[in-house]
């Protein structure tokens, strides 16, 4: 793997990186990306298909590794680390939300929230579960299984499992995806209060201009590239922002198969 030249971590950085680059085969789904992710930020990504907005998250969550280029999680260079570390930053410095929930059914909420810190070899709090639940709206849930709540509400558990271990950031793949309109709201309310009152840093995946507008700032991805920010924006004005982008990536592919 190339790596850029060493050079002292940007300071306010909870992730930064350096020249990220990642090819599938034929395709190069990232190349070159620089960016600095801010401590106590939002930051929603997005791009139109095939812009490289999946691999740009696993590849910054440490869950992919680039071909070239450099990842670092608060200073740690991913590059740097076997898989066995590797794993073990996840769980305790990175925090998940995932579509599809992904809660253990044979749990409780209360033990699904406190999978990570299980999963990190740390002592499990349950008190720490149990504020977690209540910031979320689910301070009488914690003895019930997953098949017994809303998709809403699995939501709601799976962003206080996100943050339990007190993650340095927290990743987002398109969280309201499953979601109807009003539930995604109240998601995004709490992603969004996360990283206000608990100074979390939160990078989300979506294609929902209306789940952008409650980011601090949207990065905009085409053909592995990043090709444009906008700092607190509104739903139309990425809307518009993302027609474009669309429409030239829809033309650019017209043009090729011509």
């Amino acid at each position: 793997m190339a790596v850029q030249q060493d050079r002292p971590a940007h300071p306010a950085a909870a992730v930064e990186l350096r020249g990220v680059q990642r090819r599938y085969g034929a395709v190069q789904a990232l190349r070159g990306i620089d960016l600095v992710l801010p401590r106590g930020g939002f930051t929603a990504v997005m791009g139109p298909s095939g812009s490289g907005k999946s691999t740009f998250l696993q590849c910054a969550a440490g869950l992919d590794r680039p071909d070239a280029g450099q990842v670092l999680l608060g200073g740690t260079d991913l590059a740097t680390l076997g898989e066995n570390k590797l794993t073990k930053l996840r769980r305790s410095r990175i925090g998940f939300v995932f579509q599809s929930f992904n809660l253990l059914p044979s749990l409780t909420v209360r033990q699904n929230v406190l999978l990570p810190q299980r999963l990190a070899g740390v002592r499990q709090d349950r008190r720490r579960a149990d504020e977690l639940l209540a910031r979320v709206g689910l301070p009488e849930h914690g003895g019930r299984r997953p098949h017994e709540l809303s998709g809403g509400q699995q939501q709601r558990v799976a962003i206080a499992r996100a943050l339990v271990t007190d993650p340095e950031v927290v990743f987002a793949d398109e969280p309201t995806g499953a979601l109807d309109a009003r539930t995604a709201h109240e998601v995004l309310g709490l992603l969004r209060r996360a990283v206000d009152e608990l100074g979390a840093t939160v990078v989300m995946v979506t294609h929902d201009p209306v789940a952008a507008s409650h980011a601090d700032r949207v990065l905009f991805l085409a053909d592995g590239l990043l090709v444009s920010a906008l700092e607190r924006p509104d739903p139309q004005t990425v809307a518009d922002h993302l027609l474009r982008l669309t429409a030239r990536a829809t033309g650019a592919g017209s043009a090729v198969a011509a």
